[in-house]
């Protein structure tokens, strides 16, 4: 799977990409991640890529040609590792969007290709969205200073559904939200006890079947908002 990432600041993802599974999977050719920066292809002589906004009011706007010029580059470079030619489906990182949940992760995965815009400053000129036809995500219902740390989360939650990422398939099986409103039991590991916090016996008892079951209560539980 491959991810264009297009952004004012590709160094903020330098710790990101080069640790833990998302470096990993990089390393095994399970996963594409390529930075492009806005500001490698404005026009301006000064490289400028914002402007203030029609209309006045606070902070600046990133302008439409260095973008459209971004994503039209992305989009004509054909994929080395999947030898997709696809233009990939292009996505806007911004809190007016569609809520992003574990659902629309798995949509998202399935595709080969994911072009992300991290949006700086106030925002993207809206000619942006209406011009390039872009869809737009959000993390949440609150404000961050860029895209770019949503374009981690998201980059982290479709990886994760990736066959190969995960050491066992089963570990993105059972998540929290693998399934609506459903949030997983609790786990334990060593020690059994730890300053009086002990290990539910069922988890000691070697019965699959009880631990099956205790798990699945566990599950329906903390779904509800009633577990202890």
């Amino acid at each position: 799977m491959r991810f264009d990432v297009c952004t004012l600041f590709p160094g903020l993802f330098d710790g990101f990409l080069s640790e833990s599974l998302v470096a990993k999977a990089i390393d095994r050719g399970l996963i594409d991640v390529r930075l492009w920066n806005f500001r490698d292809r404005t026009l301006d002589k000064h490289h400028r890529v914002d402007d203030s906004p029609y209309g006045g009011g606070p902070g600046m706007l990133l302008s439409c040609q260095p973008v459209f010029h971004t994503v039209e580059a992305v989009r004509e470079e054909r994929s080395q590792s999947s030898g997709d030619a696809s233009p990939g489906e292009l996505l806007m990182l911004t809190p007016t969007g569609e809520r992003l949940t574990q659902p629309l992760v798995e949509e998202l995965a399935t595709h080969e290709r994911l072009i992300l815009l991290c949006g700086r400053y106030e925002g993207f000129d809206d000619r942006v969205r209406t011009g390039l036809k872009s869809r737009e995500i959000s993390v949440g219902d609150f404000v961050l200073n860029g895209g770019e740390v949503p374009a981690m989360l998201l980059i982290e939650a479709c990886m994760r559904l990736v066959p190969g990422v995960l050491g066992d398939a089963d570990s993105a099986r059972y998540d929290s939200h693998s399934a609506p409103g459903r949030l997983e039991f609790p786990q334990y590991t060593r020690p059994r006890d730890f300053r009086g916090l002990t290990v539910p016996e069922v988890l000691l008892s070697g019965d699959h079947a009880r631990i099956a079951a205790w798990r699945e209560q566990q599950s329906d539980a903390r779904s509800r908002g009633t577990l202890d």
